[in-house]
């Protein structure tokens, strides 16, 4: 049986005896076959094959859910229940997971089946998915090259065409950006829009899951089950979820940033080709005007400020005697906590737990922390006043494409690949990367959309009709 890329493909093959558990075979043996991408931390052999035998029971009884034939990746920072979850970190190796994420529950109430657990950035904190205590993971357009990051395991995961759809978490463009990088689709629905719960945290107020797939159907129809209010999760918004028709949205006004194609920095087929794009849509009818970027040259450092100070909270309950690793020489308390964490976390997550306890700290707390909050919330109010006047943000995903392995070794400079990704989360609105753009290098590389908060139904319809995806 040949491979399946997307889901209607995949159900084209539900009529035959047997098709899901097929499907979910030959995703298996894929994964094996592409090992050497180090996408996959494990595969879930056993519990894939019984979840495949039960939708091709329900296909026969003629009661399937709407994701029936989806074989699905999950990144290892969301937890399901009976496996293991490590965040790509020493310091959860060999955790079993007690409970599935809320995702999880309603994507396998719908019939997906969850093929593996993905290789991402320890602690979902990183650009080029580098940062794993487990390996690189390669990109699958070009092995030489980083497959982006957080989820970059998830990103190649669906490139590779092992699965028809992957979850990732995106805290600053974590699923945007290797979706640019690997010439995927990328979601990021709004914050609040689809439940945290189960995920491991890196910063709470940014954090959201959310899809790769091949084509804006497919990410639509994960994102369908996985939205709507969750009452484990006290973020979780009870705003009714708008049906995605993925119906055309009409003519429509669509901003973009001029300032951001002017830095230094950018590539310039990346800049080009987002002109050439320009120039189509007022062609095709559409009002495309340059908009001002919201204190562009801060929304980066603010980021960093509150994201880090987030994560410092979030990760101090992995100590060795809460949760984690336990030092095997540590004597007394002290010790334990000290060496614990510093034999478990890897180098950027102590980087930026060290950031983060700076900013928090007396004296600084009100110079950094409490200076970003007021900086995030103008941003969040010139970005949702931009898109009560324009329908949609237009501007590129990334400024280039992907990077080879350890060529970026600045940390200053690989948190600026987050430049153009990292606005959505600030303001909590929902964006998508779009695969339209191939460089003279060979590689991938995407736009993004960005639309007001809870309008993801017209965001979908808009990377549809618009961009072919």
């Amino acid at each position: 049986m040949s491979a399946t890329k997307t889901l209607s493909e995949a159900r084209a093959l539900l009529s035959k005896a047997g098709g899901v558990l097929a499907a979910t075979e030959q995703a298996l043996a894929t994964a094996q076959e592409k090992k050497d991408l180090n996408a996959f931390l494990e595969l879930f052999p056993d519990s894939a094959r019984e979840q495949a035998a039960r939708v091709d029971a329900r296909v026969s009884a003629g009661d399937a859910g709407s994701l029936a034939g989806l074989v699905l990746s999950i990144k290892d920072n969301i937890c399901y229940k009976g496996h293991k979850v490590s965040a790509a970190s020493r310091i959860l190796e060999g955790f079993t997971s007690l409970y599935s994420a809320t995702v999880l529950e309603r994507l396998l109430a719908a019939d997906a089946v969850i093929l593996g657990r993905t290789n991402c950035d320890e602690f979902a904190m990183g650009s080029s998915n580098e940062n794993s205590a487990f390996g690189n993971v390669k990109n699958p357009v070009d092995p030489t090259k980083v497959s982006g990051g957080s989820s970059g395991g998830a990103g190649a995961s669906v490139a590779a065409g092992i699965v028809h759809a992957a979850l990732g978490s995106d805290t600053g463009g974590s699923i945007r950006q290797p979706a640019s990088f690997t010439g995927t689709v990328g979601f990021k629905p709004t914050y609040g829009r689809v439940s945290r719960y189960g995920l491991i945290a890196f910063a709470s107020s940014f954090d959201q899951i959310g899809p790769f797939a091949h084509t804006v159907e497919d990410a639509a129809a994960v994102y369908s089950v996985m939205a709507g209010y969750d009452p484990k999760d006290s973020t979780s918004s009870r705003k009714p979820v708008e049906p995605v028709t993925l119906a055309h949205p009409g003519k429509l006004s669509i901003g973009y940033y001029r300032e951001g194609l002017e830095r230094a920095g950018m590539d310039p087929e990346v800049v080009a080709h987002l002109q050439a794009q320009i120039d189509r849509l007022k062609a095709d009818g559409h009002v495309v005007e340059p908009i001002a970027v919201p204190l562009l040259d801060y929304q980066v450092p603010t980021y960093y400020i509150l994201a880090t100070a987030e994560a410092s909270s979030n990760l101090a309950r992995f100590d060795g005697i809460r949760f984690g690793h336990r030092s095997k020489v540590a004597k007394g308390v002290d010790e334990t906590y000290r060496l614990s964490r510093s034999e478990g976390f890897g180098p950027e997550v102590k980087r930026r737990i060290l950031l983060g306890t700076f900013v928090l700290s007396a004296g600084y707390y009100d110079a950094y922390y409490a200076q970003a909050q007021r900086v995030r919330r103008i941003i969040r109010d010139k970005t949702v006043e931009t898109l009560n006047d324009h329908d949609l943000i237009l501007s590129p995903t990334c400024p280039t494409t992907a990077f080879g392995h350890g060529e970026i070794s600045d940390p200053v400079a690989m948190y600026l690949q987050d430049i153009f990704t990292v606005q959505a989360n600030l303001a909590g609105v929902p964006a998508i990367s779009l695969p339209t753009g191939k460089h003279s290098n060979g590689l991938p590389f995407g736009v993004q959309l960005t639309a007001k908060p809870f309008d993801e139904a017209r965001l979908l319809a808009a990377g549809k009709h618009l961009f072919g995806r």
